[in-house]
């Protein structure tokens, strides 16, 4: 029995959507899908039924992609902000996929008992130099051309700012983890990285602020994390902070993976994983 993840399946191509189908069966193990799985409501459904039937229980959180504001067939408004989240939630619980919103399942396999906690925390524009103020970041980013897309398609209705729901989300998740049995570890699983000083893009380096938020640089000691799961950067590695264990888990497009090895070969292993840091 083993807990996988992956990220950042952009089911948008069809190269990826062949992946998928193409991936084998896991009946014992469980998996993590750790956001921007799809922008499409129909690409979500052919996910979770994938999943769902390749694995014995599969846990999900919200990325980005999934949070924009992408026209469906036959649809004249989409779905926005909160209501856009909770209609992706209640998709995603009509499949039995675990959700940010549902009670945190816990871990028996090896390695010993583990709340596994999905998160949607979003970000809050906290990742950029002290010099740069709030007002002045996506020009600040677009003089590299690295202004995120959110900018146009993600709205955080009835919020008043993508930061002003992020403010929310950590609260509100802040409370939830601290009710948590202060004797077991965690798993702790966001979309985007928990500390700043994760981040490594290099070909974008002022996409930051939209990778995340300071307020969370100190979960992974104060809420015991083992394991700290991301996506979003679409760099796939691993880091050591403070004794937890950092995995960046992005799938990413078809041109940053090797197909020849298939979707399997990018599941990374959370649990048990490797016994000791590096």
């Amino acid at each position: 029995m083993k807990l996988f993840a992956i990220s950042d399946l952009h089911l948008a191509s069809a190269d990826n959507r062949d992946a998928l189908a193409a991936l084998p069966e896991f009946p014992d193990d469980w998996v993590i899908l750790a956001g921007d799985v799809a922008e499409r409501f129909e690409h979500l459904r052919l996910a979770f039924a994938a999943f769902t039937r390749r694995f014995r229980k599969v846990i999900w959180v919200v990325g980005n992609h999934e949070l924009w504001c992408i026209p469906e067939d036959g649809d004249e408004q989409p779905l926005r902000g909160e209501a856009r989240y909770r209609a992706l939630v209640d998709l995603a619980r009509s499949f039995g996929v675990v959700t940010p919103e549902d009670p945190y399942p816990l871990w028996t396999g090896p390695g010993g008992d583990c709340v596994i906690a999905p998160l949607f925390l979003l970000y809050d524009y906290s990742f950029r130099p002290d010099s740069i103020p709030r007002d002045e970041v996506v020009s600040w980013a677009d003089a590299r051309h690295n202004v995120c897309a959110d900018e146009m398609l993600l709205d955080p209705a009835p919020h008043a700012s993508r930061e002003a729901w992020c403010a929310a989300r950590c609260r509100w998740t802040e409370e939830r983890l601290a009710k948590l049995d202060p004797t077991l570890p965690t798993v702790l699983i966001n979309h985007f990285p928990l500390r700043e000083d994760l981040i490594h893009i290099p070909r974008a380096p002022r996409f930051t602020p939209w990778c995340g938020t300071k307020a969370t640089a100190d979960w992974h000691r104060r809420f015991r994390a083992s394991v700290a799961v991301s996506g979003h950067l679409h760099v796939r590695r691993t880091d050591w902070r403070d004794g937890t264990r950092f995995e960046e888990v992005s799938l990413g497009h078809p041109r940053q993976w090797d197909q020849r090895l298939g979707m399997a070969h990018y599941l990374r292993e959370i649990l048990p994983g490797p016994a000791a840091s590096a």
